[in-house]
């Protein structure tokens, strides 16, 4: 067998592997680009430090301080929650160029305020109430934001730790295991809704498969009815136009239903249809100015930028309704100082953490996302297309039940469903070929057990890592403050 007929023999099977490869990549240079935000962590924890041992000197009025502590660490994992995830959404899609670099990141970031603004309260509600037994929070008095205040720190703690080690974290991860942790050093084991933990804990494993099924669905039907089409452009007129008007229809419907405090629910459905309408034609303006400018075959880069743009906008708006629970839900409790933890979440929790992520979006995503959306590092516009919004679906459908989850990891398994469809229909065209040479087989194997067991050991260690660090910042205020 000469070398001509290995490359063909494994042309098919690489291309899970070689987006894994660039994920690999592109964790890589988020360590690199989280530099900044990751120095400005260690200078919040000497800060927060000091006020700690101000409440233990009787410094100040106790309760004051531990509200700037609080607001100090909440900004920061803000700032870090920003900064980190934006290459998510954004990284493709300036690859991509289907945006600038500033005015994608505006987008983003008002696509995140809006998230976390209007759907942030489920999953904000469910980490500042639903963790441990609402009564003991009430009846704890300044127990609650002390509780909050550790989970804050315990969880800033691991990661600007693991970060500079270079250690992937999720930052849902380590505020569910602080909160755990110091909620238990607090009021006990029996204070705790465990059912309520292995629920959310469900939803980690669950949503990355989710979010694999539905990208995987999605890159069959892309590349079977649309870039293998022998007539991609007018395959692309019929398929590509319909996509459009559902995603904006459905999203639309959904902001209203969101909105029902101010609009009758009744007008999704008018609402959605007009908006899809409006998207649907748009996007045949825009497939019949491609197939004029490149003919029947348009290019699949320039056919997805405009459903690549639709799909950041979504991905910046899931983002921000999920992650920032992890900044307004200790917050949320804080701000309470003591009082009624049971009351809806404040809208002013959610607009100060939905800002801080969108601040560290602007502040400090412009290098990341440079580094992602170089082309080298990131998925292609049809598949970053596929992972985008299977990614946005899935978390938004976690927030809607209140369960907070791991966008990255989420976006990882869209990753792995991408990857194994296509290789699927790679086989399912050429059924002769040849197996790949067994060593070749494993070590390919190896390549993705390496990631599933990275993923896995992120949340695993996480949990009960930061739990620690919980638990240890809890017993160290309360036994400074005299608590």
């Amino acid at each position: 067998m000469d070398v001509r007929d290995m490359i063909r023999m494994s042309r098919g099977f690489h291309v899970l592997d070689k987006d894994l490869g660039r994920v690999t990549h592109a964790e890589a240079a988020q360590r690199h680009a989280f530099r900044p935000v990751w120095r400005l962590g260690l200078a919040m924890l000497l800060l927060v430090a000091g006020l700690v041992a101000a409440m233990g000197a009787g410094a100040g009025e106790p309760a004051l301080t531990g509200l700037v502590a609080g607001l100090v660490v909440a900004g920061w994992l803000g700032l870090a929650i920003g900064s980190n995830d934006v290459a998510n959404s954004l990284g493709p899609a300036v690859g991509a160029g289907a945006i600038r670099l500033f005015p994608g990141l505006v987008l983003v970031a008002l696509a995140e305020i809006a998230g976390a603004s209007l759907a942030g309260d489920a999953v904000t509600s469910r980490l500042a109430h639903g963790i441990f037994d609402t009564e003991l929070l009430v009846s704890g008095g300044q127990t609650a934001p002390t509780i909050m205040l550790s989970a804050l720190l315990g969880a800033a703690v691991w990661i600007t730790a693991a970060t500079g080690v270079g250690l992937p974290v999720s930052t849902s991860h380590s505020i569910v295991g602080g909160i755990a942790g110091a909620g238990v050093a607090a009021l006990g084991g029996q204070a705790v809704h465990w059912s309520t933990l292995g629920m959310i804990a469900s939803a980690w494993m669950i949503a990355p498969l989710v979010a694999a099924a539905l990208a995987g669905m999605l890159v069959i039907l892309i590349r079977q009815r649309v870039l293998e089409a022998p007539d991609r452009g007018a395959a692309a007129t019929r398929w590509l136009p319909p996509l459009v008007g559902v995603m904006t229809g459905g999203f639309a419907a959904y902001l209203v239903l969101l909105a029902r405090m101010y609009l009758d629910p009744a007008l999704a459905l008018p609402v959605g249809v007009i908006a899809g309408g409006v998207g649907l034609a748009m996007m045949r303006r825009i497939v019949a100015t491609e197939i004029a400018q490149s003919g029947d075959r348009p290019g699949g880069k320039r056919l997805f930028r405009p459903v690549l743009l639709v799909a950041v906008v979504i991905m910046g708006f899931a983002h921000g309704a999920n992650d920032v629970a992890n900044v307004a839900g200790p917050l949320s409790v804080i701000l309470s100082n003591g009082g009624d933890t049971l009351s809806p979440v404040p809208i002013t929790a959610l607009l100060l953490a939905g800002l801080a992520i969108a601040l560290g979006t602007l502040l400090f995503g412009r290098r990341l996302v440079v580094m992602v959306g170089s082309g080298i590092t990131r998925l292609n516009a049809g598949r970053a297309f596929c992972v985008s919004l299977a990614t946005a679906v899935t978390v938004l459908t976690a927030s809607s039940f209140g369960l907070p989850v791991s966008t990255t990891h989420v976006a990882i398994g869209g990753i792995f469903g991408v990857g194994f469809a296509r290789e699927w229909l790679d086989r399912r065209a050429a059924r002769a070929r040849s197996p790949l040479p067994a060593e070749e087989s494993r070590r390919r194997l190896l390549i993705r057990r390496s990631h599933v067991a990275t993923i896995s050991a992120a949340w695993i260690v996480t949990v009960p890592a930061t739990g620690f660090l919980g638990a240890m910042c809890c017993l160290l205020i309360l036994r400074v403050t005299g608590g």
